[in-house]
């Protein structure tokens, strides 16, 4: 039988890890050390009751223990302007990869920080660590390089340095969008985005979006602006109102921002504004958004579920020992549908409003 003195963190026992997972003290010492198989359901209770509790195995029981503990922390703090079907999708590819490479996934969702990452490579909860909502200067990354902790990025920051990271090349999708609306005549357009709060903390697909959007559109002589939205159908509305009041001629808007589609699209009906033969819009988004609204929408889709196998595939390649430093960047790609088309000069909308959808490589 374990003793209370294993391991101890604030005063954290192993018999109080034990109770809140609601197992046995035996099973705790089998979770942490390996020295028996368990089943994956309860290996996860016991250990996000570790992670829970803040419990930290005594140097020396660890020391008994198996060089792995065959388990990947993601860390994903769960905060406002973030949309949740989309991580989930990254969620439910990273767990499928992982298990074919006999891991399980610990899911942190706390918004933990710095605290966070030190408290999971401490205890020896996790082999490896992947961080999501990944911000341009990322506070926790030093922290990892620091604690010597093989980690993965899912998401890119502004130096990644020898992280791995993986993330749709967003910067290159906003250029992709902006160059859409130019080819097809439109010369003033607006970018849609995320709530004001997602930009104050510089999170780094948002803002790479914004930086490509803006800067093509300044390569290819549109006039262009930026509007943040909390995705609300007031927001939204705010938003729209804002755009034509300031600049009437507005006919190409690109939406980032899935929460903020449908009443966009709400809204311009009802500010009799036809879609496309008015305004043409474009979106990032997954094609499931995409697809809901009525003309469908030419989009970059998200491609959520390469991005959560490429992060365990770069995880289980950083414990190998791999060398596997840099950014995986995902090429955007615009699927043209319903919602946009040449800009109306007297003539019948053309370009996505004729025909099916049809991919666009970059």
């Amino acid at each position: 039988m374990p003793s209370r003195a294993e391991g101890r963190a604030a005063g954290v026992t192993i018999a109080d890890v034990a109770a809140h997972a609601g197992v046995s003290m035996s099973t705790v010492s089998y979770a942490l050390s390996g020295k028996r198989r368990i089943s994956g359901p309860t290996r996860e209770r016991v250990m996000r009751a570790v992670a829970d509790l803040g419990y930290h195995p005594h140097a020396g029981a660890r020391s008994l223990a198996s060089s792995q503990s065959n388990v990947i922390a993601v860390m994903v703090p769960l905060r406002t302007g973030m949309y949740v079907p989309v991580i989930m999708e990254i969620l439910m590819a990273m767990t499928t990869a992982a298990r074919t490479h006999g891991k399980d996934i610990l899911l942190l969702t706390g918004d933990e920080g710095t605290d966070g990452v030190r408290r999971v490579a401490a205890s020896g909860l996790a082999d490896a660590a992947v961080l999501m909502d990944v911000e341009l200067h990322d506070e926790r990354i030093p922290v990892l390089r620091e604690m010597s902790m093989p980690a993965v990025t899912v998401g890119l920051p502004s130096e990644p340095g020898d992280l791995a990271s993986i993330d749709l090349d967003f910067e290159a999708a906003g250029g992709v969008c902006a160059d859409h609306l130019a080819d097809l005549g439109h010369d003033d357009v607006a970018l849609i985005g995320l709530s004001a709060g997602v930009y104050h903390r510089r999170t780094g697909f948002a803002a790479r979006t914004v930086s490509g959007f803006m800067n093509r559109a300044r390569e290819r002589g549109l006039r262009a602006t930026h509007t943040p939205c909390d995705g609300t159908f007031d927001s939204a509305a705010h938003a729209l109102t804002r755009i034509l009041d300031e600049r009437p001629a507005t006919s190409g808007i690109v939406v980032q921002n899935e929460e903020a589609v449908g009443p966009l699209m709400n809204l311009l009906r009802q500010f009799g504004r036809g879609v496309p033969q008015d305004v043409s819009v474009v979106a990032i988004c997954p094609d499931q958004v995409a697809l809901q609204t009525s003309p469908r929408l030419t989009s970059v889709p998200i491609p959520a579920e390469e991005m959560g196998r490429g992060a365990i595939r770069l995880a289980m390649a950083r414990l190998s020992g791999r060398p596997m430093a840099g950014a995986t960047l995902i090429p955007p790609r615009l699927v043209v549908r319903g919602s946009s088309g040449a800009r109306f000069t007297g003539g019948p909308a053309v370009g996505g409003a004729l025909g099916g959808p049809s991919d666009l490589p970059v």
